[in-house]
């Protein structure tokens, strides 16, 4: 299997680290829900959280692993469900498929072909089918801790959607999601070089800012966010 760029053990320890950002965690799932389909596949699984949160509006799902420890994991905690299909995947792949949806949440910021890693996606994938992303937002706001765990760039509603097209999909939505998540990532990463982990400031911030942000996302888009939201189709064969 290729080497997978950047700390993975720094990678596995933060998804455990972030397990306190429940609300968080609930938001991005739930951007990605209606596009789903009855087959999704997610590529990147890391623990399986994301998987859990969508089991229960989907017939099957197909997840996903680059990294033997993770797949190790999601193995163990899926080994009982008739519903999930484990697998490993390291992208750009040429296999192909034909599941409804594939969802990466901050996975494509690791691939350094990310239009390679496009096209692969869209590969697995039945016609029209939905290509649902989250990546990193602003390249000014890459860290130390952004290299050290495997990030290739950052990115901008132009640049992903660049990137989206010229992998020949169709760009359905794009755009910006929590800016307050975008300025405290200046803060903490950027400017004093701290790692997100569990503790006070985290478990305040999700319980507090993040149900006020999602509130304020249905209603305003923001000009800039800590991520940026993509939801793009293959093309129709």
């Amino acid at each position: 299997m290729p080497e997978i760029a950047g700390d993975t053990h720094l990678q596995s320890r933060v998804l455990e680290d972030l397990s306190d950002a429940v609300n968080y965690q609930r938001w991005l799932a739930d951007l990605a829900r209606p596009y789903l389909g009855d087959d999704p596949i997610e590529l990147g699984s890391g623990l399986g959280d994301y998987a859990t949160a969508w089991l229960g509006g989907v017939p099957r799902i197909t997840v996903t692993e680059a990294d033997a420890g993770r797949l190790k994991a999601l193995t163990q905690r899926f080994i009982n469900d008739p519903r999930v299909d484990v697998r490993p995947l390291f992208l750009p792949t040429d296999e192909r498929g034909e599941h409804s949806a594939a969802v990466a949440l901050n996975v494509l910021e690791h691939i350094e072909d990310d239009v390679a890693g496009l096209r692969s996606i869209g590969g697995l994938l039945r016609p029209a089918g939905a290509v649902v992303l989250i990546v990193p937002a602003f390249p000014s706001a890459m860290s130390r801790f952004d290299r050290t765990i495997g990030h290739f760039r950052r990115y901008t509603v132009a640049s992903l959607g660049a990137r989206l097209t010229a992998a020949g999909l169709r760009i359905e939505q794009l755009r910006y999601i929590n800016p307050v998540g975008l300025v405290g990532w200046y803060a903490a990463c950027r400017t004093l070089r701290l790692a997100p982990h569990n503790g006070p400031m985290v478990r305040m911030y999700d319980r507090l800012v993040v149900p006020l942000a999602r509130r304020a996302e249905r209603r305003w888009e923001p000009p800039f966010g800590q991520s940026v939201f993509a939801v793009a189709r293959t093309p129709d064969r």
